[in-house]
């Protein structure tokens, strides 16, 4: 794919997308499952599955005419959530990042949770900001730790559970740790010493979900430029297998040196020429992908990070990747994936 190369159309992925996601429907308006098979509750609809049908069918600019019955499928979604804690919990993710992700999805359908977050109730106060940041585990684990980071400030916000004053702790702290060198989350903690530069990424995927709650707020990065050549390097180096498998670690990587690249204009060209030559490549893999077959595939989950990275591109990209009905990334429209 090349600036004079003719648009591709990317409609054959996306109805296969949309095929796979109508096949996880329970009937019930909302109700979907994850994974193809039921687990041991049997046909009863999960939170991930309900979320990222929602999630989906907003990407694929198909949420109205899928959703008739919209009170339907918010009352599916908020009985998801546990009544004491306020929590939505599934076990592959911290229940923080499930809270935050059905929350995000009820905004899609512009609806709340049912509940208080009670178990969040602590972290509503300005003064806990901090020292929640700083117990995450930004050294040895910073992209599950970005979990519980970034989905704090997307479940209390969209909740609307915490105000301004809240936000502003939040935005200060990491303002203040931002690496200049790296422009990645958290200074004096990004060590890609142990394993060489394949554990740059770890802390790209985890800045990439600080960066959407910047985006969000239209709060401006600290150090865009510095991001810029971490996301080349991750790049042109190779040191993560992007486009092998259906996943989040595209749109981390694409999101992350698109906005900076809006944000800074550092190493434009050559930063657009490594975004034009990976949708080219990252396309060709979809295209190739064993449909029924693939785990990726088959996790809604997992197919809606590839639609995210997709809506990415195309917003980057957009003489490029044409689609019959433009792809919406959620990102534009509130925080949390």
């Amino acid at each position: 794919m090349t600036p004079s190369a003719a648009p591709v159309a990317l409609d054959p992925l996306l109805a296969g997308m949309r095929e796979t996601l109508d096949a996880r429907a329970l009937g019930p308006p909302g109700a979907y499952r994850r994974f193809p098979a039921p687990d041991a509750a049997g046909e009863a609809p999960d939170p991930y599955g309900c979320a990222d049908a929602v999630n989906l069918l907003y990407t694929l600019g198909a949420l109205d005419a899928a959703a008739t019955d919209r009170a339907g499928w918010i009352a599916t979604l908020q009985g998801l959530q546990d009544p004491e804690t306020g929590l939505f919990r599934e076990g592959t993710h911290h229940p923080i990042h499930t809270t935050a992700h059905c929350i995000a999805a009820l905004e899609l359908l512009d609806a709340k949770p049912r509940h208080p977050l009670a178990a969040l109730a602590p972290l509503r106060d300005p003064g806990a900001v901090a020292p929640f940041l700083e117990g995450l585990a930004w050294r040895t684990d910073p992209w599950s730790a970005s979990h519980q980071g970034a989905g704090l400030y997307a479940a209390l916000v969209l909740a609307g559970e915490v105000d301004a004053a809240w936000q502003a702790r939040y935005f200060d702290w990491l303002d203040r740790e931002s690496d200049p060198a790296t422009g990645m989350w958290r200074a004096g903690a990004i060590d890609p010493s142990p394993t060489g530069a394949h554990s740059l990424f770890p802390y790209l995927a985890g800045t990439f979900h600080y960066l959407f709650n910047l985006e969000s707020a239209r709060h401006p990065l600290r150090h865009p430029a510095a991001l810029v050549d971490t996301c080349l390097t991750v790049y042109h180096d190779a040191v993560y297998p992007l486009a092998r498998f259906v996943s989040f670690a595209e749109v981390d990587w694409v999101y992350c040196l698109n906005r900076a690249l809006k944000q800074s204009g550092h190493r434009e060209a050559e930063g657009r020429a490594a975004l034009r030559a990976f949708a080219a490549r990252f396309v060709a893999f979809l295209h190739g992908v064993d449909r029924a077959r693939d785990d990726g595939w088959n996790d809604l989950h997992r197919l809606f990070g590839a639609a995210c990275a997709l809506a990415e591109l195309q917003s980057a990209l957009p003489d490029e990747l044409t689609s019959a009905t433009p792809l919406r990334l959620v990102l534009d429209r509130r925080p949390f994936i």
